[in-house]
């Protein structure tokens, strides 16, 4: 009988270029002047971190097997790394772990439900759990000798998965053109911009990005959470002209009605997930998406599969959401959107998957636009916990 060890949580912050960082994951507006590490963006309603931060977790069997999970934490991961550390390891120290989706399932609800009574239903609470459970399905693929992709769908598993380009570091539009099409050499088709500016500038960005990377290009846009209802039909209107391929975020994540109208009023089809941690907070607006993006940080493995099971009953498909993160949650990215037949294409942010990268035995990989899945058994990496502990900066 195989038990739970130890459960031990790590804050991340490691220093990044945040001029470099500007436009894309993690930091896609400017952010206003000052010295505090967590900054208001000057045109998007929430702050951002100075530096590269997540919440790494570390689950050791009494057997010595190690599996990696993380946790969604772009700020303040010591947050969601007590939580795992006071609330969750006590509850999975000395627990017997089975390598299998039910008992991964059954440990996922015992762990929502140990603070549910007390309104502890998203947020860091999920987060947590989310980072635990990315730890569980690494392990069970480890003991099993079977990618976590395999284990969800057997051999229907992809072995690689389509990426689209995620943001255009700032500088000017030709400098951000110039970005895309070198990325468009390298295969790529599909680009999210993010609504970080004035109107006028996002439209013309779009056109200048049609004129140089020619009709065949996809553009999305990311809108930050930043409309109005009073014009986001006319802002919808503008895309559809432009053929976007989707329109991201456009209110706040609580606004579920004004998602369903927006939906009824242009044709650009809408998107949004990376917000909601489980499928009761996604389902009141569920019928109005067209594209689901899970954060594989905040949902967990197991919650993502039911929340993207949801989506391929309202015949919605699945993006899934990846920001900042370091290997752990995006090699789950990579083996969640393999595993599922409804997930045609996955985020790749350049700068987060060379930081991620850093810290790997074996690099994840993009070839030909495409995301290689990693082959061994769980999430199919190795941390370099040593080189990642010696970086850390608080």
């Amino acid at each position: 009988m195989t038990r739970i060890r130890s459960v031990e949580a790590i804050p991340v912050r490691l220093a990044r270029d945040l001029d470099e960082a500007t436009g894309t994951a993690g930091s896609p507006s400017v952010l206003k002047s000052g010295e505090a590490d967590y900054r208001w963006s000057a045109s998007v309603p929430a702050i951002y971190s100075r530096h590269f931060e997540t919440a790494l977790v570390k689950v050791t069997l009494d057997n010595g097997l190690t599996g990696w999970g993380e946790a969604q934490a772009p700020l303040a991961p010591q947050v969601a790394c007590a939580i795992v550390d006071r609330l969750l390891a006590p509850l999975l120290v000395g627990v017997e772990f089975q390598p299998e989706p039910e008992h991964i399932e059954k440990t996922w609800h015992n762990l929502y439900g140990s603070m549910r009574v007390r309104g502890q239903t998203g947020g860091f609470m999920l987060d947590a759990i989310s980072g635990v459970d990315l730890a569980l399905w690494d392990l069970a693929g480890r003991m099993r000798q079977q990618p976590v992709s395999g284990i969800i769908a057997g051999s229907l598993a992809k072995t690689r998965v389509s990426a689209y380009l995620s943001g255009l570091p700032s500088g000017s539009f030709a400098d951000r053109c110039r970005f895309a099409l070198d990325y468009q050499a390298q295969g790529f088709g599909c680009f999210k911009v993010f609504h970080e500016a004035a109107e006028g500038e996002l439209f013309q960005l779009l056109d200048e990005l049609h004129d140089a990377l020619g009709a065949s290009a996809q553009l999305a846009v990311d809108a930050l959470w930043r409309l109005e209802e009073s014009n986001a039909a006319a802002f919808g209107r503008q895309l559809d002209r432009r053929n976007a391929v989707w329109l991201e975020c456009p209110f706040m994540p609580e606004e579920a009605e004004a998602h369903v109208r927006l939906a009824d009023e242009i044709q650009t089809p809408l998107a949004a997930g990376e917000s909601f941690r489980t499928r009761n907070e996604i389902a009141p607006l569920l019928h109005a998406l067209r594209f689901v993006q899970p954060d594989l940080g905040r949902t967990g493995i197991t919650e993502g599969l039911r929340i993207a099971a949801m989506a391929a009953s309202a015949n919605a498909a699945v993006l899934p959401h990846v920001s900042i993160a370091l290997g752990p949650q995006i090699a789950a990215a990579i083996h969640f959107a393999a595993a599922l037949e409804n997930a045609p294409l996955l985020e790749f942010n350049p700068s987060v998957c060379r930081m991620a990268n850093l810290f790997l035995e074996s690099p994840l990989r993009v070839e030909d636009a495409h995301w290689q899945v990693p082959a061994g058994p769980g999430l199919g990496i190795q941390v370099k916990e040593a080189e990642l502990r010696a970086a850390i900066r608080w």
